[in-house]
């Protein structure tokens, strides 16, 4: 088994975040009940197994799968739990189809090499072609998730659309421990920037108009949270009304 992450921190009661080599993933814990958001590359299954044994659980007690948004780098163990394990996958409903890939809305490999020559951009695509970045990570069996409150899943994480990085892009809300799970709606940096802290995707990742990822972020700052796990970059504590303030700013 190929284990390629930096550990697992338990950043609040029960909910677990874990910094893979380029992206990260967060496990809610309920009893011996897990919910994982988001998968990581293809090439990081093995490590989200890991991740999960790390805190005690088997990849068994993982009751379903929760996705921020359906991009290659947070999908890739959906598939492999679903194989071995039947785990079921949840997406925001205006994102099941880019998990179906009856449409793809992510950064191109054409545009990936125009801009191989800016700074950082060259080594962190080496690696994440290493880690399984260009391989196919259809998944049809994600469903659409309820979007009447809380789930009914361990940890009881509530969506919160932040459609703007994809079309259904969503952040998850854990009221019981202060957390917000913010995708790559708010990141707190990335491997080919040197920036820290609350902050947009780099523009690389941007697609349409960076004003709909400002206000993508809007439905966050209500929110009763004071941990912050991104999809990229590092654990952010304190209020999300303020990281959101600080993107702005």
């Amino acid at each position: 088994m190929r284990v390629n992450y930096s550990g697992v921190v338990e950043a609040a009661d029960n909910v677990f975040f874990v910094q893979g080599s380029a992206v990260n993933w967060v496990i809610l814990r309920d009893g011996s009940d897990l919910t994982l958001i988001d998968g990581g590359y293809p090439g990081d299954a093995d490590a989200v197994e890991a991740s999960v044994r790390a805190i005690g659980g088997r990849p068994e007690d993982v009751r379903a799968i929760l996705i921020t948004h359906a991009h290659a780098d947070h999908m890739g163990a959906i598939g492999p739990f679903h194989t071995r394990y039947g785990t079921p996958t949840y997406a925001d409903p205006a994102e099941v189809g880019h998990a179906h890939r009856d449409y793809l809305d992510q950064l191109t490999p054409a545009k990936l090499v125009k801009n191989l020559w800016r700074p950082g951009v060259l080594p962190w695509a080496v690696g994440i072609i290493r880690n399984g970045a260009l391989q196919d990570v259809t998944a049809p069996h994600v469903q659409a998730f309820p979007t009447d409150g809380a789930l009914d899943l361990p940890g009881k994480p509530i969506p919160v659309p932040t459609h703007g990085h994809t079309a259904g892009h969503t952040a998850y809300y854990v009221p019981s421990a202060g957390v917000v799970i913010t995708g790559d709606a708010l990141v707190t940096g990335h491997k080919i920037v040197s920036a820290t802290g609350p902050q947009l995707i780099p523009p690389l990742f941007q697609h349409g108009d960076p004003a709909n990822l400002l206000t993508a972020l809007k439905p966050l700052v209500d929110l009763d949270g004071d941990v912050v796990l991104p999809g990229h970059g590092g654990l952010h504590r304190g209020p999300i009304r303020e990281a959101v303030a600080a993107v702005h700013a």
